[in-house]
């Protein structure tokens, strides 16, 4: 662990301590706010931390890479964007009672955007089996049949 040098930082710095009796770990905080409780200090990072998971999670499931604004406004937007199209695959997999998970469905209806397929089709178990249609009026680009008398 790097410690900042004074230079680094040249205001004064309070260390708060703290003991989570749940986890068994102890927790150390550097802040410059001399006013709040010690206890008050492990919350606001409790927190800020909750807030970060929050945007872990909306990133690997909603597949929020980066925000297009930066105004508080187009974050928000972005968010109830993800998050309603998380909620409707939701809704959708209990619907159609799909056994697979939100991230293949989404993985799925990602894949097949232009497809003309129900989306019922799309997400339900099926065992697609290729048989060339009989009288096909298309030529084949490569004929890879291999003829043994040749």
């Amino acid at each position: 662990m790097r410690y900042y040098q004074l230079e680094d930082y040249p205001d004064k710095l309070r260390r708060v301590k703290y003991f989570d009796k749940d986890t068994g770990i102890t927790y150390v905080f550097l802040t410059n706010n001399f006013d709040i409780t010690a206890l008050s200090v492990a919350e606001l990072y409790k927190n800020r931390w909750k807030i970060e998971l929050f945007f872990k999670w909306i990133k690997q499931h909603l597949k929020i890479k980066s925000f297009y604004g930066t105004s508080m406004n187009a974050v928000n937007t972005q968010i109830w964007i993800g998050i309603s199209v998380y909620v409707m695959i939701a809704i959708m997999k209990k619907l159609l009672k799909i056994r697979v998970s939100l991230y293949k469905i989404l993985q799925i209806l990602s894949a097949s955007v232009f497809e003309k397929a129900p989306i019922s089709q799309l997400l339900t178990e099926s065992n697609y089996k290729y048989e060339q249609p009989r009288n096909a009026n298309q030529l084949m680009l490569w004929d890879l049949r291999w003829n043994a008398s040749e």
